[in-house]
């Protein structure tokens, strides 16, 4: 852990720039969803109970440098004060006088929310000049957006060069979980990998191989490893173009010692609709008109066994389609079963991305993992073994 957290710098007086992710849900001005918002709790109430004055840094949408009156942050303001308890001050700019003049005047015990910062297009260029322009607003700078560590802005990046800077607190559990997960992990460790295709997750899996001990391959982009050992899978989401890449992921697998887990059972339909007419028949004999929907009970007895031996699990998509009953049955079974060994203390369970916290919150398994994060694109990176720019320049 070469990042700073809020423990390790003075913040008395200080005036704060916390990079956020408040990029949440609206509608007709309202907030729908306001779980990035309670996250951010616990870094705005040690910053203010240690004397400091938050201000806040957020975008908003992708208004690619101009100024989009339906991307302002204004809106988000109730939100805010409804989550932090405290006046919540908005800013219509996020550099210059106005901004200047809005940090001069925060009374104590306040918070400071500025523009989006995407209406400035040096935000996206990790401009020097726009991130020196934020850091004249404050003496100290704190990232609690892992959520955008991957991408390279002014206030992502540029920005934590010029002040003394740390990690929030979602940014401190988020990296912590992570490295516990993959960095430093207690073995044996299990990673299950789903979805539709192999081709958007080949870094994440070719990196998986070689550090954990068991790859657990669901969803989609299980039948084209299927289809890399010649199994016929019928009329199933496959990437046939990828047999190759899937069959050298195989054989990468095994001179690295991690043992794969792709089904054995299949639950295949003739048509994807809930309730559809289905069958389980084993991998190798999938009708040529059918569509292999999810893994059968055999496949999730397997994978159960896996977990159980396992004391760390990491976790990144479904097992099938479980957006449409019953083919939700392995991914319901397995996350259940690790939600399970997590409550007893037997598992260290880290998932992310959205179909997997939407497939984990479906089967009532969420709550009991160590760590569910709230990045997509980051959390993937950092799986897949790449050096996150907002993350790296906290090591400074």
């Amino acid at each position: 852990m070469g990042w700073k957290t809020l423990d390790d710098v003075e913040l008395a007086g200080k005036r704060v720039l916390v990079r956020v992710d408040i990029n949440v849900p609206v509608d007709k001005g309202k907030v729908t969803d306001d779980t990035r918002i309670q996250r951010l709790v616990p870094t705005i109430h040690d910053i203010l109970k240690a004397g400091g004055k938050p201000i806040l840094l957020a975008h908003f949408g992708r208004p690619k440098g101009q100024h989009v009156p339906e991307m302002s942050l204004r809106p988000l303001v109730p939100a805010l004060q409804d989550a932090f308890d405290v006046p919540v001050v908005f800013c219509a700019d996020s550099r210059g006088p106005a901004a200047q003049a809005a940090v001069a005047g925060m009374a104590d015990g306040s918070v400071l929310l500025l523009e989006n910062t995407r209406f400035h297009a040096g935000e996206e260029r990790n401009d020097a000049d726009l991130a020196a322009e934020f850091a004249a607003l404050g003496d100290v700078y704190c990232n609690d957006a892992f959520s955008t560590a991957h991408r390279a802005h002014a206030s992502t990046e540029a920005l934590a060069g010029l002040l003394p800077s740390c990690a929030g607190r979602l940014m401190q559990a988020e990296l912590t979980a992570l490295e516990a997960a993959l960095s430093s992990p207690r073995r044996p460790v299990a990673a299950v990998v789903g979805g539709a295709k192999v081709s958007t997750k080949l870094d994440l899996l070719g990196n998986l191989v070689e550090k954990v001990d068991h790859l657990i391959i669901g969803g989609g982009m299980a039948n084209t490893f299927l289809a890399a050992q010649g199994v016929d899978v019928g009329k199933s989401l496959c990437e046939h173009e990828m047999t190759d890449t899937a069959a050298a992921i195989l054989a990468k697998a095994q001179s690295a010692g991690c043992a794969i887990l792709l089904p054995s059972d299949i639950v295949v339909a003739r048509e994807f609709r809930a309730g559809a007419e289905c069958t389980t028949v084993p991998a190798n004999e999938c009708p040529p008109d059918a569509m292999i929907l999810d893994a059968g009970p055999e496949t999730v007895a397997r994978i159960v066994a896996v977990l159980t031996g396992a004391k760390t699990l990491i976790w990144n998509g479904p097992l099938g389609a479980f957006e449409i009953p019953p083919f939700d049955a392995a991914t319901t079974a397995a996350a259940q079963k690790a939600a399970d060994l997590t409550r007893s203390g037997a598992l260290i369970s880290v998932a992310g991305g959205g179909d997997t916290v939407a497939a984990l919150n479906q089967a009532g398994a969420a709550d009991s993992f160590t760590y569910i994060s709230t990045a997509g694109g980051a959390f993937l990176e950092w799986m897949e073994g790449k050096i996150l720019p907002g993350v790296a320049a906290l090591n400074g």
